[in-house]
């Protein structure tokens, strides 16, 4: 099964470098060339130059320039020792202060068909192009994968729990409010307990497919290229594991809006969602999401459809067995997801919107925040939009164990992990 390892992770000198706080960044992913411009401007030294490089005819040249520039001047450092590195975010969700903790390691890349690690979602391949190329150039992993274990007992959460009691190594605010906090973990015999904890384990993959499948591409063309052998540091990438049954896990929805249609005819539309869907009218959007928790937590699936000016539908499904017929090929899990109903039913059926326009986003965006939800139909940006009930995690357990994934933008883990604190170089 799993097989994770200690390793000697490269981190900041905050004595050269600066404050931690200010060398560190969110994924390159969710970052605006306004914001990379800014962190650059408060410390010339910050990860965002490796992790999404973008200065010279090369960037990706320049990364690699650039890390071996920082090794030499001391800005970078390595661990003496092999080590795990424990992390903590604590955050506010839904009104309440949490926290999430778990181990960041270096984990053996595996082939999805091994079913060693599972993947969740479909990827795109221009965001895997970029990260190999930055990977061919640096050899190194500036960020980690966000992965899920099974554990009952919740036996290596005790034992990580029981090695941060004290003072963390590595602690800062950021400008999110969300705190984050490192501890190095170097005794020999709590690395020994905790990667042997894994040996009969499979990682779901939270977040961060585009990494890992860029792993195992990159494991493979370093292989081709005799660059390394099995076994080798190529064969691992770095990655935050957190226990499934942790309390602090949160997913928030990822809500759709539809535009750019030649023609949105809303009682067109209502009309046909009649035949699978109650539809229930509302002037006001302020109790859309209690609604929506409300039916969620009675076992049924619902929608809110959103036309502008405060006005919007309760679509809630008369009968999940409509599924059954529509997707006998997909396991339970996968065709009772929200998600998949609301593209089977209404995105494709009744708007024409089909699995290639949606990953080519020609018809349809999307949103974390209901209230750009909202707004952009208001302002016109969209013409409509569709407000969802947050995936589970044990949904997301499932469909992986059923070797499927999940429509594009099915979830979204938060917070997200911060870049910058420990680093993974392959060598």
């Amino acid at each position: 099964m799993a097989q994770i390892k200690a390793f000697k992770g490269l981190r900041f000198n905050t004595t050269t470098a600066g404050d931690i706080r200010s060398l560190c960044c969110p994924p390159y992913d969710i970052i605006s060339e306004e914001q990379r411009l800014a962190f650059l401007k408060a410390n010339e030294n910050n990860i965002i130059r490796l992790e999404l490089p973008k200065e010279g005819e090369d960037p990706y040249k320049t990364a690699a320039d650039v890390l071996r520039l920082w090794e030499d001047k001391g800005v970078l450092i390595r661990e003496d020792k092999p080590a795990l590195y424990i992390y903590e975010e604590e955050f506010t969700a839904y009104g309440k202060r949490n926290s999430i903790k778990g181990l960041i390691c270096r984990l053996k890349v595996e082939e999805f068909s091994k079913g060693v690690v599972l993947p969740h979602e479909f990827t795109l391949s221009k965001a895997k192009e970029d990260r190999l190329n930055l990977m061919k150039a640096t050899n190194c992993n500036f960020s980690q994968i966000y992965g899920l274990y099974m554990d009952e007992e919740h036996t290596s959460l005790s034992t990580i729990d029981a090695l941060s009691k004290g003072a963390a190594h590595m602690e800062f605010t950021d400008e999110d409010s969300i705190t984050h906090r490192m501890w190095i973990v170097t005794d020999e015999k709590a690395i020994e307990k905790l990667t042997n904890d894994f040996s009969e384990r499979k990682i779901y993959i939270a977040d961060g497919h585009h990494r890992y499948e860029t792993a195992l591409n990159y494991r493979n063309y370093c292989r081709e290229q005799g660059i390394s052998k099995e076994g080798d540091a190529q064969d691992y990438q770095m990655i935050f594991l957190c226990d499934m049954g942790h309390p602090g896990l949160v997913v928030f929805p990822t809500h759709r809006l539809v535009r750019d249609l030649e023609s949105f005819d809303k009682a067109a539309v209502l009309a046909k969602c009649g035949e699978y869907f109650e539809v229930e009218r509302f002037d006001s959007a302020d109790n859309m999401e209690q609604l929506l928790a409300k039916k969620d937590a009675e076992g049924k699936k619902a929608f809110g459809f959103y036309t502008g000016g405060g006005e919007w539908y309760l679509l809630t499904l008369k009968d999940i067995a409509v599924m059954d017929a529509l997707l006998p090929e997909l396991s339970e899990a996968s065709r009772q997801l929200d998600v998949t109903v609301l593209h089977t039913l209404i995105l494709e059926q009744i708007f024409g919107i089909d699995k290639e326009n949606m990953a080519a986003q020609i018809n349809l965006t999307y949103t974390k925040f209901f209230e750009e939800a909202l707004s952009s139909v208001d302002k016109g940006s969209a013409q409509c939009s569709f407000v969802l009930n947050p995936t589970k995690v044990t949904e997301i357990r499932d469909v992986a164990s059923a070797g499927e994934k999940m429509p594009q933008k099915s979830t979204y883990f938060y917070p997200k992990m911060i870049t910058g604190m420990v680093m993974n170089k392959l060598d």
